[in-house]
């Protein structure tokens, strides 16, 4: 009987310590489509969504106005990880209060967007990386009581950084140099075309 309780008690002390070394990474994300990524490291691969809040500043082409404010909008994208590699596709959409008036005319950029590709290099849970891709947008210029909108698409290029400080969720600080090319506007017998600069932070949930 000894022997019985003897081989019992050992079976059982071997199945909790097995079971403790399963639980020795609580504060790591599993690991979502990574390729050769190494067991239990932390993982940026897989589908997010998340928002941003920032402020940009620029100017409008052939005119003196230089829109700038605040601006905040959601962010989707997905990744996929080679090792410390990491690389993918995001795209955001943004409500922008960036305007400026100088003498009768008024231009603004009450939204924009971005479709942009990623390619990062991460130290775990810290992911440095580099953006660009399409951009698009609103401008409105006004003058004399008279108004004008027009839809334009340009190209944005950028940097960032991007830390995992929890299970699923990681913080961004990021730069965007964005133009969006010029159309012709009526009100002031110009091609007028917004060009600016953008910092925002943002948060991602990740899936």
């Amino acid at each position: 009987m000894s022997r019985i309780l003897t081989a019992t008690f050992c079976l059982v002390a071997s199945c909790a310590t097995a079971r403790a070394g399963d639980m020795g990474y609580p504060q790591q994300r599993r690991p979502y489509t990574t390729v050769a990524q190494p067991l239990n490291a932390y993982s940026w691969a897989g589908p997010y969504l998340g928002g941003n809040i920032g402020y940009g500043w620029g100017s409008i082409t052939s005119n003196s106005t230089k829109p700038s404010g605040f601006n905040a909008g959601i962010t989707a994208g997905y990744n996929f990880q080679s090792g410390p590699l990491v690389y993918g596709l995001e795209g955001d959409l943004q409500a922008n209060g960036a305007n400026d008036t100088f003498a009768p005319w008024k231009f603004s950029n009450p939204w924009f967007g971005t479709v942009r590709g990623r390619v990062g290099y991460s130290f775990s849970n810290v992911l440095f990386y580099g953006t660009a891709g399409l951009a698009f947008g609103g401008l409105r210029g006004e003058t004399f009581g008279l108004s004008e909108s027009r839809t334009t698409a340009g190209w944005t290029a950028g940097v960032g950084v991007e830390f995992g400080f929890a299970p699923n969720w990681s913080a961004k600080v990021e730069y965007l140099y964005v133009d969006l090319t010029d159309q012709r506007f009526s009100v002031t017998g110009a091609n007028n075309g917004y060009e600016f600069g953008l910092f925002r932070l943002g948060v991602n949930y990740h899936f």
